[in-house]
């Protein structure tokens, strides 16, 4: 099996194997992963331009009983330091989102095994009815609501429902790592099985929501396991086409059980294309500036055609994440490296020239 021969493949369209994959990610160079990334972004997005959003998590809890062990942010049900947002601080930080020209919020917590699944569906509608369409939510990641439809005594179907008539539109992929048994047997053994992780997504997309793919990669994870995870992710794709994008950010190792040290962002990059040339059935590939920071607009030149900048994420914070405040420097970063920035609606899935760099 030969590097020219894969070339040859991508650039006529076709699909790779996971044992081609494995052959770029160890024998291709950073130049032949980046422009073998480039003709798949082609097939979906112009070459010089991007999309991007202002969004802010809100970590409306951190109380969680899922202990997993790369995770600085939660505290166990009953110790000191645990909390629950009220409304009103909810509001607020929307409104300071707002008034930043975001208009994206996510919402991740935990399982937090007092909050009722009426809590979360009166937060919701009350978001619904207040803010309309001025803002979208990613109302939880997929493993939040798989804990919520379980200690509820719902299917996740019945779950999905309540949601959507709690005015809930999306649910994110969050919650997935590394989707491998193994892994989560290492380390969130309290966490859902990759089968049901995919069944609840299934569940999502037939109740009528939308829902995205993300990774977190740089634990201690093999290459097969990323590839397994990246072959889940295309399958699933193949059967539902319900997957909006494909996200996917680094391990933050500080003040966790796990610990350990950061990857490269040079090994970010060429995970990045390797995702971006596999993963041929998903459309967007979002990269991460949560934690990459600045190094995360490089990865439009890996195959990555959208990115966050993030006002606010506790979760990574805690681990040792910094965020920029200064969104117009990370958005003239973009246009150094020749790509004009339009802003993403959401909602509408429409994207916006911002104003010129002055």
């Amino acid at each position: 099996m030969q590097l020219s021969s894969i070339s040859d493949q991508v650039a006529a369209g076709e699909r790779i194997s996971t044992a081609q994959a494995q052959l770029l990610w160890e024998q291709a160079s950073d130049e032949q992963l980046r422009q073998l990334a480039a003709l798949v972004r082609a097939r979906y997005h112009r070459p010089n331009e991007c999309t991007y959003l202002i969004m802010r998590i809100i970590n409306y809890t951190n109380v969680c009983v899922a202990q997993c062990d790369y995770c600085a942010f939660y505290t166990l049900p009953g110790q000191t330091g645990g909390y629950v947002l009220s409304r009103d601080a909810v509001f607020a930080k929307i409104d300071e989102l707002l008034s930043l020209g975001g208009d994206l919020v996510g919402f991740n917590g935990g399982f937090n095994p007092h909050l009722p699944l009426d809590y979360y569906c009166d937060l919701f509608s009350a978001i619904r009815q207040h803010y309309g369409d001025r803002i979208e939510f990613y109302a939880l990641t997929i493993a939040e609501f798989m804990y919520l439809a379980d200690h509820a005594k719902l299917s996740f179907a019945a779950a999905a429902q309540r949601f959507r008539d709690a005015g809930v539109r999306w649910i994110t992929g969050g919650g997935s790592e590394i989707l491998t048994e193994a892994f989560r047997a290492r380390h969130s053994k309290f966490k859902y099985t990759v089968a049901q992780y995919f069944q609840a997504q299934r569940a999502l997309l037939d109740a009528g929501l939308a829902t995205t793919a993300t990774m977190v990669i740089g634990f201690d994870e093999s290459i097969e396991e990323r590839l397994e995870h990246l072959e889940r992710t295309r399958r699933f794709q193949d059967e539902t086409s319900g997957l909006a994008s494909f996200l996917c950010w680094t391990y933050k190792p500080y003040n966790t059980p796990l610990g350990g040290a950061e990857i490269s962002s040079r090994e970010y990059l060429r995970h990045l294309a390797l995702s971006r040339i596999y993963l041929d059935n998903i459309p967007r590939l979002r990269t991460s500036v949560l934690t990459q920071n600045e190094n995360a607009l490089q990865g439009l030149l890996y195959g990555a055609d959208d990115f966050d900048l993030p006002v606010e994420d506790e979760v990574t914070q805690k681990a040792g994440a910094v965020i920029s405040h200064d969104l117009n420097a990370l958005l003239q970063r973009a246009r150094e490296l020749g790509f004009e920035p339009y802003y993403r609606h959401v909602r509408t899935q429409q994207a916006q020239p911002v104003m010129p760099a002055s």
